[in-house]
Parts: structure tokens; sequence; C-alpha cells
């Protein structure tokens, strides 16, 4: 399936106004009343026995390591062809992926990169651990991702690169960040993690930029418990990913400067790429299905005052790794989120605020502290750094509003799904009795 035919595909499933279910009278659980939804939800990562026996090949073949066999080499080629990039190598994680990605594009110690503090922990993480800073740029609340606008106002003579986050698996506006990298001699380095078949303007991402990260530990799209991959346009920049993964021997174009090469022991193991190769096709289906279910959900949550579902890019289409919505209290009679999403999941609806503002949680606090980075920043670099942070209205206002579910919810029938805008709009109608508990 080309991209074109999945993102129709999506649509034709889509079609279908939702059923939306009214409870006049039943109270919320925490009122006494019943659950809306009792009947639990799909399980991931899913398993197939007949799966089962390729693992135990590997096993029983005794050629486990990257080196020993053909599977990962194989999976990368199958995963550069899904998401129609030139070429593709495997690591151990998606973290992994990234502190490939940075050493390649040169990102070193005394650097900045501009990244999203909207996100999971992983890129404040690698950056750091380069002894490279994080600049953050600011999140656009509508759509959740990184604000082009604010990029080129956070530029300095030490940027080396932006590194854009699809969060949730929903694309951000590749086409404002590479005009903004390209103006300034930039690399753009995609954190896919999420994003696996997320289409922007009929490319996927991990195509968009110099270099994309993807991720494949259990809760992803493409699950194997650990992995991640770094994919590229470029066959040369992922030859050099390719050396410095496989603790720096020369590889394809990539020859380095002798037998080795700077580089680390990042390799994916056969056996994990062996499960990815076998459930490609499924895991793909199952991205459509969620796909589907999530414009149906939409549909009908955008139609209950205070709830409004994420604002996608033009032409893009998101797979979301969680299905996040903006929560407006004061449509809610005021009722705390915190108390929203814990109303909510008594229902049989699990969710929970997502992102916090990471950079006031120590972590930022630890790296501008250490001796290393107060001998690459002065002091007054460093405050001035720190009260930065102050700027990112949009970022705060995304992490006091957002709520939200898993993906494998977007799994189940329409018919369970139809319980969420109607556990939603229960608490709603006894929003006030329930502000008050």
């Amino acid at each position: 399936m080309n991209r074109r035919t999945f993102i129709k595909a999506v649509a034709a499933t889509a079609a279908v106004a939702p059923t939306i279910i009214h409870a006049a009278d039943a109270k919320p659980v925490l009122l006494g009343g019943k659950p809306v939804h009792t009947g639990g939800w799909p399980t991931w990562p899913r398993w197939n026995e007949a799966w089962e026996q390729g693992v135990l090949n590997v096993y029983r073949s005794g050629k486990w390591n990257r080196n020993s066999d053909k599977h990962v080499e194989n999976f990368e080629a199958a995963f550069a062809s899904l998401i129609g990039a030139k070429k593709c190598v495997t690591t151990t994680s998606g973290t992994t992926a990234m502190t490939v990605a940075l050493h390649v594009m040169d990102v070193h110690a005394g650097d900045e990169v501009i990244t999203s503090p909207f996100t999971f922990i992983a890129p404040y993480n690698v950056i750091l651990n380069v002894s490279a800073l994080p600049v953050f740029a600011d999140t656009d609340p509508t759509t959740l991702t990184m604000d082009p606008k604010s990029i080129e106002s956070k530029i300095t003579d030490r940027t080396r690169a932006i590194l854009p986050v699809h969060i949730f698996g929903s694309p951000c506006d590749m086409d404002a960040i590479n005009a903004i990298a390209k103006k300034h001699n930039l690399a753009v380095i995609e954190d896919a993690a999420q994003a696996c078949l997320a289409v922007y303007d009929g490319r996927n991402a991990g195509t968009l930029g110099d270099l994309g990260c993807f991720s494949f530990q259990e809760s992803k799209h493409m699950p194997a418990g650990e992995g991640g991959a770094v994919t590229s346009m470029s066959a040369e920049l992922i030859d050099k990913c390719n050396s410095f993964h496989n603790v720096g021997r020369p590889v394809g174009t990539y020859q380095g400067k002798g037998a080795f090469t700077a580089g680390h022991n990042l390799r994916m193991m056969q056996v994990q790429a062996v499960i990815l190769l076998q459930e490609l096709e499924a895991r793909k289906q199952d991205i459509l299905t969620r796909c589907a279910n999530a414009d149906y959900l939409s549909a009908a949550l955008n139609k209950i005052p205070g709830i409004a579902t994420a604002r996608l890019q033009k032409n893009s289409r998101a797979v979301w790794y969680l299905y996040p919505f903006r929560y407006d209290e004061k449509q809610f009679n005021g009722l705390p989120r915190e108390k929203f999403a814990k109303a909510l999941s008594s229902e049989g609806i699990p969710c929970s605020p997502s992102y916090k503002e990471q950079y006031n949680e120590g972590i930022i606090d630890e790296a501008i502290n250490s001796r290393g980075f107060k001998r690459l920043w002065t002091s007054a670099q460093l405050k001035a750094y720190r009260d930065s942070f102050q700027q990112l209205k949009g970022t705060k206002q995304a992490c006091e509003t957002v709520v939200a579910i898993g993906n494998k919810m977007l799994l189940a029938e329409r018919s369970a799904l139809d319980h969420i805008p109607e556990a939603i709009r229960k608490i709603q109608k006894f929003s006030a009795e329930l502000a008050k508990k």
C-alpha cells in the first residue's frame, strides 16, 4: 500500500458518523453510579503464535548478534521501503537512535540543539548526554507540536541542529522548520519515535529531515520490546550512522580513516529483527485501524463544549501513539483536570494528563549546575537559559490542559469507542457536583 492509498483508505473507513449514546440520568461512578464501559480494552502488544517458530529458529541457530546473520539487514531494508526512505540502520532503542543521529550530524559538547519541551524525556537526555544544551522552542497549543514561529529567536552561533518531535504521532510543520534550518545551515533530526507511518504532505515521518529516529519499544506501533532505527533519504548519512553504531567499523560509502573510527555498540539483535519482520503487515493494519477510529472519535468529541482534539498540519495524517484532547475546565463548572481524569477513568475509560513541564523537574538544573556545563557556558549564559523557560506559554498551556488515552483503545470496536464521549457528557452534566468532592 503506497502513501496515497493509505490516506484514502483511512479517510474512507472514517466516513461513518459516530453514534453518541446519552445516559441522561445516569450518575458518574464517583457519585455512586455505574461505569459507562465495563468490557475492558484491547491489550498491547498483541502476539501471534505463528511468529514463535521464527524466534526459536534464531535462538537455535546460535546466530544472535547483528553481524552473525541477515535478519537485521533484511528488516532495515523492509522498514526503509515501508516509510519511503532511501536507507535505514537499526539500533538498541529510539533513544540511542537519536544518540547516533546527533553524532553523525556533528553535535558535540558546547553546541545547542533546538527541540520541543512537550515530549517524553528522551530528547532532553540525548542532547544533555553529549554535553550539548537543549534549547526549547515553544509548543503550539492547538497542534501540540513545535511552533515554528518560536524557533528563529532561539538560534545562536552555537546552534547545530533542530530536533522536532512528532508528538503523539502527529507531524510537525516540517516545511516551516526545514526552511528555517536551510536559512541558518542547521541539521534537522526528526524524533519520529511515536510516528511510524505518520504522513506529512504525502511523505512519511522519518523522511522529512536529514535523519529520522524511530522506536520499537513495546508500547510503540511496531514493538519488539526494545529497539530503534535511523532513517534518511541520504545513503551516505546512514552509512555513517551504521559505522558509529557498530563500534566504528567502516561501512559502505563511509570508510572513516582506518580500520575503526569513533563509535559505540548500539546494534539490534537478530531476534528483534525477526519479530519486527514477521509483524510488519499486521502492524500496518493496526495503524490503519487506529487512524480511522481516531477520526471517528474526534468527530464525536469535538461536539462536546470544553473538549478540543489536536489540530493537524495541512495534508497530514497522525497515527496516535497516545490520543490527546484539550480540556477546558470552565466548560465543566471548574472541575479540575486531575479530577476530570479520575472521574473518566472510573467510568472505565483509562486516561491521564500527559506531559509535564519537565524542564522544571530537576533534569535541566542537574545538568547546568554540573562542573562540565559550567566549563562550557558562563554563569550568565546558563541563568539566561534557565530564565527563558518562562517564555514557553504555549507549552505551559498544553501541559495544563491535555488529557490522553492509550493507543490500544483505538483498536476497539466502534461500540466501545462510543462510550468515551458518553462518559465525558455524563461527567460534564454532573461536573458541578464532582468539583465539590
